[in-house]
């Protein structure tokens, strides 16, 4: 009989209990953080409607929409007439949480407040090549603010996503910084470059992949969309000559942008955001980088991306989308995002050494076992300490103390409790500190409180 493939399909993967223990503690702080700036929460199907997705992630972002068949008759009859991979598909996975957004205001705008706050942390699915850091399965920790067009929504969503970076360790020690652009900008270095304006979507596609082909790259793909080589020219000079902080960027952009209405409405608008932002805990990680795209179409204004010192690829991002609900909703609704990579986040950590040594969630001590007469009493020993609030794990077997202390440090449980007879008949527990190698003796009625102090004195 033929060995069945027991891996998780490439770009899937799965997360044993250290994994998951890790990654709730990140969620936890991203929700607890999200929720102190006012955010509620929102969950939506894993998939969608094909017609909600396509036509909102531009080309290339389509090309990565895992589409999903009809189903019975439908699909026979598509595969009956001239089938496409749109005609048999009928839904597909959500790519992002941003276009579920735009639908639920869409649906249920009179039952939402008029300016929504809400946070989504869900997986999201792309077919894309996996890498390091980069997965076909991964979660979005995002936050949107729907309802209004002031440029103290991009401040509040920068806030929080630099305020749950530096909680969970990222800073001075672990630098990150939060590169800042504008459509609008994007719009007008395009227009003052020459490039005629149905092929600036084209030459933001090239642009976006900067970070991934290079300059050169950049210029052989600029030039295969069609773009004159004098515009070329002129695009590739200006990137070259970006200022190196955001005061001075912001005023180099005023100079060469002032014949562009696009580019000018762009640093003003911009330029509000950083002066909004310097008064919360993004400020001191602000890049304006008047070359970042981002390759989602719906973006309309400001628009933002995570970067890491030594990690090529984005933590995150997000910015302004005021036309992406009129999509569903047949009206203008503004809205800006945050998003954050949970995956990405994790990885860093993981490769810094940044999570704490013991994790809320793991067992924090464990029940040994003596012999069958002590079974029992063991039994209810570990129920006693769960009702007083602590994480007890009960050995199973009567194996020798050896094997049991040897699987308490493989599960990083520091203290293994001894119950023999001699305890028992003494009303005692023995505690034994499996890193220390001492060894107590603690009154039943004491033994709670004396744990947690230890577990303090431990986590201190």
């Amino acid at each position: 009989m033929a060995k069945l493939n027991t891996a998780p399909l490439s770009g899937m993967r799965d997360f044993l209990p250290q994994d998951v223990l890790r990654r709730n503690y990140v969620i936890q702080v991203i929700e607890r953080v999200y929720q102190s700036y006012g955010f509620e929460p929102l969950e939506t199907p894993a998939m969608e409607r094909l017609s909600t997705l396509l036509g909102k992630y531009g080309e290339e972002g389509d090309k990565l929409i895992f589409r999903v068949l009809k189903r019975g008759e439908k699909l026979e009859q598509a595969l009956r007439d001239h089938p496409t991979e749109d005609s048999i598909s009928d839904a597909g996975l959500r790519y992002d949480l941003t276009v579920p957004l735009a639908r639920i205001v869409a649906q249920y705008r009179n039952e939402l407040p008029r300016v929504f706050k809400r946070y989504q942390i869900q997986p999201v699915y792309r077919a894309d090549r996996p890498a390091k850091g980069r997965y076909r399965e991964f979660y979005q920790c995002d936050v949107d603010i729907v309802g209004s067009r002031s440029q103290t929504v991009e401040a509040e969503v920068l806030a929080a996503g630099a305020q749950v970076l530096q909680e969970l360790g990222f800073g001075p020690a672990h630098p990150f910084s939060i590169r800042l652009n504008h459509r609008g900008i994007l719009r007008g270095l395009m227009e003052v470059a020459g490039v005629p304006p149905d092929l600036e979507d084209a030459a933001l596609v090239a642009i976006d992949k900067l970070d991934k082909i290079g300059l050169d790259g950049v210029r052989e793909e600029l030039a295969q969309r069609g773009i004159a080589r004098e515009a070329v020219a002129a695009l590739l000079q200006t990137m070259a000559n970006v200022p190196d902080t955001v005061e001075e960027t912001l005023r180099w952009l005023e100079q060469i942008l002032a014949d562009s209405e696009a580019g000018r409405q762009g640093v003003a608008e911009l330029s509000n955001v950083v002066a909004y932002a310097q008064h919360g805990p993004a400020a001191d990680h602000l890049r304006v980088d008047p070359y970042l795209a981002r390759g989602l179409s719906y973006y309309t204004g400001t628009i933002f991306e995570v970067e890491f010192a030594g990690f090529s690829s984005s933590g995150g991002g997000g910015g302004r989308y005021d036309n992406l609900i009129g999509m569903f909703s047949g009206q203008e609704i503004p809205a800006c995002g945050f998003s954050l990579g949970l995956e990405r986040i994790i990885l860093l950590m993981e490769e810094q050494n940044m999570f704490p040594a013991h994790i809320s969630g793991q067992p924090q001590v464990l029940v040994t076992q003596f012999d069958e007469s002590t079974v029992g009493d063991s039994l209810a020993l570990a129920q006693r300490l769960r009702a007083a609030g602590l994480r007890v794990d009960l050995y199973p077997d009567t194996d020798r103390y050896g094997k049991q202390f040897k699987y308490a440090d493989d599960r990083h449980i520091r203290f293994a409790l001894l119950l023999s007879p001699r305890e028992l008949a003494e009303g005692v527990v023995a505690v034994k500190d499996l890193v220390t190698g001492d060894q107590v003796d603690v009154a039943e009625a004491d033994l709670p409180a004396y744990l947690q102090e230890q577990l303090a004195l431990v986590a201190a």
